[in-house]
């Protein structure tokens, strides 16, 4: 990002490149939507990737709304033999969906929360905060009959008092190092190549399984099989964790 200031007339670039200097070396730079956030390192953090050097990738999907596209997705993955991933669910789909979320528990997969209420939670005061995260808890406990620890903002949205309350409350927040920007329908191979392009070992992946997106079980056979024969295993967020200290980058795509 090039920023410019005007001081009488004159653009001071160099005092910005300064001053980013100075807050690099406080904190970690979070740059969304085009404002810059400084985090002490000693505060809870989201986990964007894994840094390590096994060819080891997450497929994450997140679910807030229908009943059409879930199961499709769901079908290419066993027809795949792909027996780990990460669904975020929110707490009002899991409720309204009671069947659905039952086959992705006994395909094994890793099942995180995706909130209740489907708000940018960073606009709430911190007892809202609190209540959001609480109810969807108790909801997707009840649905899958264990406690979640994993959960995806919705909208990815957060801000330093969202990390800090969601760790209080035992949670990590899980976001993505590469968009598949399924959610805009962007057409089957721009998909693919905007996963195949950006995949890395150690990678999160954005998709997901609402009624919203259209060619996600298009695309996800070729992704899965073009990363098989480059040599990837498919492992749930939790497993990749396992691997090493997280990564904490700045993201660049935002869902909606």
């Amino acid at each position: 990002m090039n920023y410019f200031y005007v001081l009488n007339g004159k653009k001071i670039k160099q005092y910005l490149t300064i001053f980013v200097a100075v807050i690099f070396a406080a904190g970690i730079i979070y740059a969304e939507k085009g404002n810059i956030s400084v985090f002490s390192q000693n505060e809870p953090a989201a986990i964007y990737s894994i840094p390590t050097e096994k060819k080891l990738i997450a497929l994450t999907f997140d679910i807030s709304w229908g009943d059409k596209r879930a199961e499709p997705i769901l079908n290419v993955l066993k027809e795949k033999r792909v027996t780990n991933a990460t669904f975020f669910i929110s707490s009002p789909w899991a409720k309204g969906n009671p069947e659905i979320v039952k086959k992705i528990k006994e395909a094994g997969f890793e099942i995180g929360s995706h909130g209740h209420k489907h708000t940018n939670y960073s606009g709430l005061s911190d007892e809202e905060i609190r209540k959001q995260i609480q109810t969807a808890h108790q909801i997707i406990s009840e649905a899958i009959g264990q406690e979640p620890n994993l959960i995806r903002m919705p909208n990815g949205d957060f801000d330093k008092r969202v990390l800090k309350i969601a760790d209080e409350l035992k949670y990590k927040v899980i976001q993505w190092d590469t968009d598949s920007l399924d959610w805009k329908n962007i057409g089957t191979d721009n998909i693919v190549n905007r996963v195949l392009d950006k995949a890395h070992p150690g990678d999160i992946v954005l998709m997901h399984a609402s009624d919203s997106v259209k060619q996600t079980h298009e695309a996800l056979p070729v992704i899965i099989d073009r990363l098989k024969a480059d040599g990837y295993q498919f492992v749930t967020v939790t497993q990749l964790m396992e691997q090493a200290q997280v990564s904490k980058q700045p993201v660049e795509d935002k869902t909606t």
